[in-house]
């Protein structure tokens, strides 16, 4: 896994910006430790930090090839998991290759079948690539964002990279955040709206899209979509297909030419990964694979039993590990670790995020850092198979809403009386689901509940999933781990995009079909444990923390935050620990001390980056 960004420029010439794509390509550090190299010519410059997973010698980039008397060279992040099938393919059409890696795979299909190559790839990843002859920069993503791709187009160029850093490190970019990112941070955040890249002028590619660029034209499309039709599988048929592709992704995403290993939280999900990965290696002839929890200091000691969060993980993460007979580490962060790395956080992600849900996850890939360089994640599994209370509770489902998010009044609340007129959230936020909603893959064949339940489902996977999967990728690669979603798989979401929700709550509980397809596989209690989500501290040490610190905040003269945020009202939220009603900032546990971290994330976020805030 690696950075990458990259310069395309009609106005200069780059052969002669070397020092400046290497200064932005060296903000990527943390993605890519093992090498750092950059290539220029006339109108372009890439930059690449490269981590090591794969072919260490043939994998070097950027990587530049000639095919029939034509150049094209690249940059890429990421993995594909479909490497030999397609090397193979390409083969048969006389193409050679000088190592293993799938860079060079990945640009030789770029060649032969141009866009129509991302209809061929299984993978995660986010490219560029130059073609020489004709002067074109083409840029894709992979299908659900677990890689990601930042871009800003002015008059005569346009500047590329992994994270917001390395297009901030450009000198004619200014860390301007204007209303509609503005909106985004106070009203969405710590999730973004798809395609913003909240500075001003900046953009995400989104998910599935690719993006051609030359001196005549910018062109945007998008190359995949989920397809809404018929289910015709049986339960039997439908689990046994479940597993098959499950069994399948695991295996493919065990590849590499380092260690790797699992993160084990006890939830079915992982559990069910770590199972399979577990059999693989037994199946190899290999040793027991690693296995990784993390947990807070004296959890058990402060645990608080919730609907959302119905008991500690603790037990069922020795059961599993012992059933699969794993080399299993739990790590313990101390709840000081975890309010000093709230900070680091934001300097990984480039934007407020998700408070100690971010910081804890960074620790924890630094811990698994020291031992392996691949991690394989149990991300995306709640959102495909419907494992979240909003597709339970009809009167959460029906909000006519982001159901994650109710907080609109109370961050309303927060805001100065002119910047809520500026802003209005309400309005901006209702509008952004809207959109979601209205490209909704719909089928007529579904009842008004059923149709619901897809628009729900959609609306997971283009905003919640994607949210998690940005924070897991800026963690893990803030700690120099590459890190594997197998739920992610394009296969798996289409098949699973069209089971009935009836069979989808097989047995009457939630991902009743995923546990009917892992039976045999797991313990039956691991099996059919009740959901429980990424753990969180409640310890009063973490919470003293935070609470000091936003009420030293709260009566800073020049804090930023103070620019368009009430200060009697975030004095309110410091003095109190949280929103009067009680009511999650975010999500299901997002409240308290984790609401008060976020706003210190906020205010170190706009101190540090020196963000101007425009009011045009």
């Amino acid at each position: 896994m690696c950075g990458i960004t990259g310069w395309i420029d009609w106005r200069r010439d780059l052969r002669r910006e070397k020092k400046e794509i290497e200064q932005m390509a060296a903000t990527l550090n943390r993605r890519g430790p093992d090498a750092l190299e950059s290539w220029t010519d006339k109108q372009v410059a890439f930059g690449h930090a490269r981590l090591i997973v794969v072919d260490p010698a043939g994998g070097i980039q950027p990587m530049t090839r000639t095919v029939a008397g034509k150049t094209y060279t690249i940059v890429y992040n990421g993995e594909l998991y479909n490497t030999e099938d397609i090397r193979k393919e390409l083969q048969q059409y006389n193409h050679t290759f000088s190592g293993h890696s799938d860079t060079e795979v990945l640009l030789k299909s770029y060649i032969q079948w141009k866009e129509a190559c991302l209809q061929k790839f299984n993978g995660i990843f986010a490219f560029a690539i130059w073609e020489h002859t004709t002067q074109t920069l083409f840029m894709a993503r992979d299908r659900v964002g677990v890689k990601p791709l930042f871009y800003t187009v002015r008059d005569g160029f346009l500047v590329f990279g992994s994270e917001l850093k390395s297009i901030l490190a450009h000198r004619d970019i200014k860390p301007i955040v204007d209303r509609t990112g503005l909106a985004d941070i106070m009203g969405l955040a710590p999730s973004r709206s798809p395609g913003n890249g909240i500075f001003k002028h900046v953009h995400e590619l989104k998910p599935a899209h690719f993006l051609v660029y030359t001196k005549d034209e910018l062109r945007l499309r998008r190359y995949w979509q989920l397809k809404s039709e018929q289910h015709t599988h049986n339960v039997e048929e439908t689990a046994a297909h479940i597993r098959q592709l499950l069994e399948d992704i695991v295996s493919r995403q065990l590849f590499a030419d380092v260690p790797v290993g699992m993160f084990l939280s006890g939830g079915i999900d992982s559990s069910a990964l770590t199972a399979i990965a577990a059999n693989h290696y037994k199946q190899e002839g290999k040793g027991p694979i690693a296995s990784y929890s993390v947990d807070y200091e004296e959890n058990d000691k402060y645990f608080k039993a919730s609907a959302f969060q119905p008991n500690a993980d603790g037990e069922w993460i020795k059961k599993v590990s012992s059933y699969c007979q794993t080399n299993h580490k739990n790590c313990v962060i101390q709840n000081i670790q975890l309010a000093e790395l709230l900070k680091e956080a934001v300097l990984v992600r480039d934007t407020p995020g998700m408070a100690d849900v971010d910081s804890s996850l960074l620790w924890f890939c630094k811990e698994i850092k020291k031992d392996v360089t691949v991690g394989l994640s149990g991300e995306c599994a709640d959102e495909i198979f419907g494992g979240y209370p909003w597709f339970h509770k009809p009167e959460v489902m029906n909000i006519d809403g982001f159901p994650w998010m109710r907080s609109i009044d109370e961050r309303n609340m927060l805001l100065k009386a002119d910047w809520k007129k500026k802003l209005d959230l309400k309005n901006y936020v209702y509008d952004r689901y809207a959109e979601t909603i209205s490209e909704t893959p719909t089928f007529s064949k579904d009842t008004k509940e059923e149709a619901r339940r897809r628009e729900i489902s959609y609306l997971n996977m283009i905003w919640f999933m994607t949210n998690l999967l940005d924070r897991k990728d800026r963690m893990s690669m803030g700690a120099s781990l590459e890190v594997r979603v197998p739920f992610s798989d394009h296969r798996l979401i289409e098949y699973v995009w069209n089971i009935p929700w009836e069979m989808k709550v097989h047995g009457g509980r939630e991902k009743g079909i995923l546990r009917k397809a892992l039976e045999g596989l797991l313990p039956d209690d691991v099996l059919y444990r009740k959901k429980s989500p990424y753990p969180k501290t409640h310890h009063p040490d973490y919470t003293n923390a935070v609470t000091k610190e936003i009420q030293a905040i709260a009566n800073q003269a020049d804090s930023p935050l103070f620019d368009f945020i009430e200060r009697k009202q975030l004095k309110n939220i410091a003095d109190t620990g949280g929103f009067d009603t009680g009511k999650p900032y975010f999500g299901q546990l997002m409240a308290g001390p984790q609401l008060l971290a976020h706003f210190i994330q906020m205010d170190f976020w706009l101190k540090h980056y020196q963000i101007k805030i425009e009011d045009a």
